[in-house]
């Protein structure tokens, strides 16, 4: 891996040799047709097809687009996969601002590291605290989910730059134990940590295998940024109130929660140097919400295809995905982008850009504590505790650097290598590599 990511470095630099003329204004249709090759830490190397199709309209809103979409069709290796198309529309509509999202995800390992970040276990594979007949695949579950998300914006009374949303979204989730090789532990069963969750009633039966989950979304939103996908100035601040009526499974798990984002772009000099960062929050308000949703950042409008955290390539880069999961949570990430060469390649707008980054987060409501500590003890054939470790939850933190290659301030390539700061949110890997598209705000 190291060898490619030299490689794909040489050749970004060298694409300064290509001359620097005056930004073509983009108009009408532009198609961005790709195979998908990427590479994920914890997914593995990806492979597919996507496309991004543009419409700039007359060219008076360049770089800004009338609207795009998306679809995409890509597997990795470690046995995931996704369907996918996207729509943003913020021009179609006169003073509206549209997005739908239609996505089927499959994971045949999808990561458990149970619940509350460093209250949830004494697992460390650095430490050596499981022994050695339990395998890789104890901290892996058999997950696939839909999603159905639908966003729209319009201005507040007038105020400059604030606006009202909605939204609906829509979600099945299912759920069931890994179907590869199994544990085998000292009393001679085979169960995962999500199947001791489910024995001892922390992941209760009726929440088990997944289930649907209806919201319904109303924000607020104050956005000054120059540009969506690539800003060098201005604010995006998005408050948003979330409702979960348990009207389809009746299971009892109505919630109402609420998450509230804050990202700022700072130019340092000119548009070349940008210090961004963004600061998240979500909680749960009233209400009970379902074990497979509480790691569900619910947010108006997608900047990755994954909407998860903690953990991994959308929130802390580094920290193992879903590694720090709790009812609710905050973070924080902080991106020094250095746009360092600019260039025209098949009449296309290119830019070159590194971006040193530090990332963070911590879980700020606890999520079935109670139960965590009352099936403490239960388990005695693993050296430690299974479920609750006795250590205080605190900040997790992961640092690392970008490289993007940005085609008309809208598609971006993206390479991030980033490490956790604390062995104990890392698994052998001390550094894990993303390759992918878009900035992570």
């Amino acid at each position: 891996m190291k060898k490619y990511l030299l490689i794909l470095i040489a050749l970004l630099l060298a694409s300064g040799t290509f001359a620097q003329k005056k930004e073509i204004v983009k108009k009408g249709w532009n198609f961005g047709p790709l195979p998908v090759v990427g590479y994920d830490a914890d997914l593995g190397f990806q492979y597919g097809v996507c496309c991004d199709i543009f419409n700039y309209g007359d060219g008076s809103r360049y770089p800004r687009y009338d609207y795009k979409f998306n679809v995409e069709a890509s597997r990795y290796t470690k046995g995931s996969g996704v369907f996918r198309f996207y729509s943003d529309m913020p021009y179609v509509i006169k003073d509206t601002k549209l997005f739908f999202d239609v996505t089927y995800f499959y994971a045949k390992k999808y990561e458990f590291f149970g619940f509350n970040g460093y209250e949830a276990s004494a697992f460390d594979p650095n430490m050596g605290f499981i022994p050695d007949s339990i395998t890789s695949s104890y901290h892996f579950i058999n997950r696939n989910q839909f999603r159905f998300v639908g966003s729209m914006q319009r201005p507040f009374f007038n105020v400059p730059n604030l606006h009202w949303s909605a939204g609906l979204a829509y979600y099945n989730t299912s759920i069931s134990p890994i179907d590869t090789v199994k544990l085998t532990t000292l009393a001679g069963q085979k169960p995962t940590l999500y199947e001791n969750y489910v024995k001892e009633g922390i992941i209760h039966a009726d929440e088990a295998n997944g289930g649907n989950t209806l919201q319904f979304r109303l924000g607020m939103i104050y956005d000054s940024r120059d540009h969506n996908s690539d800003p060098t100035k201005g604010i995006y601040a998005e408050a948003t109130l979330v409702g979960a009526p348990d009207i389809i499974d009746r299971e009892g798990y109505s919630n109402l929660s609420f998450t509230f984002i804050w990202r700022q772009y700072i130019p340092v000099y000119k548009d070349k140097l940008t210090l961004a960062y963004r600061l998240g929050t979500q909680n749960r308000i009233a209400g009970k919400t379902p074990w497979y949703m509480i790691n569900n950042l619910n947010t108006m409008f997608f900047q990755k295809m994954y909407t998860e955290g903690l953990g991994g390539a959308v929130t802390m880069r580094g920290v193992n995905r879903n590694g720090v999961m709790g009812e609710g949570y905050a973070f924080g990430n902080l991106e020094l982008r250095w746009r360092i060469v600019g260039f025209q390649f098949i009449n296309q707008n290119w830019q070159v850009a590194l971006a040193p980054f530090f990332d963070a987060g911590m879980v700020t409501q606890k999520f079935r504590e109670k139960e965590m500590k009352a099936a403490d003890g239960h388990n005695d054939y693993l050296a430690g505790s299974d479920y609750y470790s006795g250590q205080k939850e605190s900040v997790h933190t992961s640092a690392g650097c970008g490289l993007k290659l940005i085609m008309n301030r809208n598609m971006i390539l993206a390479v991030d290598l980033g490490r956790a700061l604390n062995e104990r949110d890392r698994d052998a890997k001390k550094f894990k590599t993303f390759i992918g598209f878009n900035y992570i705000f």
